[in-house]
């Protein structure tokens, strides 16, 4: 059985881990369970998620057993980690239409079937039934308040104040995972290196309470090279939900790439092997565009698929001189001028977003730098940009 560690070592992904020579055996001689916890707070997953089911993947293509975790009943808590407020509470109706959203998405990384196929399980099944004083008796003895406020996800919301419905998030956690170790032999819990204290505290509260193994793994978080996270745009999150991000806009996404961001990206988020990433990524010049077309396919085909991945291709080649078709908007025959059609075709989020477009020179048509957000549209069917990553053929309708 090869060892997975080698392989999540070798891409970049793996920042903490914990007893890890003990772990690194278990690894590479028994499929291992081991588990991810998604909290459901929003209805898709976005780029965020990507490197943990990724991961999963290696995992499970090594012979281990994932198990995700969906945060039906932490997610209506709210986790204080990489956070400066408060997330809002959800109501277990919108919960479960985000865990059903999630489990079709997950489908595309995660196998469900054969000997180590995937489960879903949801953490509000257990948490929703708990005794307060049972818990306190049973797993909050096994806590020091003194340690838990050194823990960075607690230290980060002491200025604007953190509430005790937040401060049980990590015994929350903690329990998850010794109630999937319990009831499914879970030996590991892998997340974002955000969540280490979380997950340390789990590992630790099982060696305490099972007195058997238990182990942590964190990923490094993405981010570019100027240590921004990754997976945000003018627009908001980049989102695995095609009607929230579309194939083409995905493909954009990473198509546009930082040069020194996409060797990192290749490694994280695609299965490409190494020695092919290392020869598209070799040369740091307009030889790169090429490594960045791979990534932006090889990502889109992932989360949409093939068809979908092609035609998001063809439409940014298209639309940036490199054959293929450029990508299309309707708008109505009647619009009145420029800014009326930048708002129509997605361009802008308002007439005032867009007049501030025009004035700073970033809009052209046919080619031409627009001047005048009022000036009337062109007769035919025209090009439309935005600034130079965003170009759309304008068809009139009606």
């Amino acid at each position: 059985m090869k060892n997975v560690m080698d392989t999540l070592r070798a891409r970049g992904f793996i920042k903490q881990t914990v007893y890890e020579d003990e772990l690194y055996e278990k690894l590479g001689t028994e499929s291992v369970p081991f588990y991810t916890g998604f909290d459901p707070t929003a209805d898709s997953l976005h780029v965020g998620h990507f490197m943990q089911l990724v991961a999963m993947r290696h995992m499970q293509e090594a012979g281990h057993k994932p198990i995700i975790l969906i945060g039906g009943g932490t997610g209506m808590v709210g986790d204080p980690s990489g956070r400066t407020d408060m997330r809002s509470m959800m109501t277990k109706e919108t919960v479960a239409h985000h865990v059903e959203c999630f489990k079709k998405q997950m489908s595309r990384f995660i196998r469900f079937d054969g000997e180590n196929g995937a489960i879903i399980v949801n953490n509000a099944d257990w948490l929703s039934e708990l005794n307060y004083i049972d818990f306190l008796r049973e797993i909050g003895v096994h806590f020091s308040v003194n340690k838990m406020l050194t823990a960075e996800c607690f230290k980060s919301r002491m200025e604007k104040g953190l509430s005790f419905l937040e401060f049980n998030y990590m015994l929350m956690q903690a329990y998850d995972f010794l109630v999937l170790n319990r009831k499914y032999g879970c030996l590991l819990e892998l997340g974002g290196d955000d969540q280490w204290s979380n997950i340390l505290a789990g590992a630790d509260l099982i060696r305490r309470k099972e007195h058997k193994s238990a182990f942590a793994m964190t990923f490094t978080l993405l981010t570019t090279s100027e240590g921004k996270k990754m997976g945000k745009t003018q627009k908001g999150a980049v989102w695995l939900d095609e009607s929230k991000t579309s194939p083409y806009e995905f493909y954009q996404y990473w198509r546009n790439t930082a040069d020194e961001d996409v060797e990192k990206c290749m490694k994280l988020l695609t299965f490409l092997p190494l020695d092919e990433i290392a020869e598209l990524t070799a040369h740091r010049d307009e030889r790169m565009n090429r490594a960045k077309e791979v990534l932006a396919y090889e990502l889109t085909k992932m989360v949409h698929g093939e068809e979908k991945a092609e035609k998001a291709q063809s439409e940014a080649r298209g639309a940036f001189g490199g054959g293929g078709d450029m990508p299309e908007k309707e708008i109505a025959k009647d619009t009145p001028n420029l800014i009326g059609a930048l708002v129509a075709a997605g361009l802008a989020k308002s007439n005032g977003e867009a007049r501030r477009l025009i004035e700073q020179g970033g809009v052209s048509v046919n080619g031409e730098r627009a001047t005048d957000g009022n000036m009337p549209l062109p007769a035919e069917d025209f090009v439309l940009a935005k600034g130079k990553k965003a170009r759309v053929k304008i068809v009139f309708k009606g």
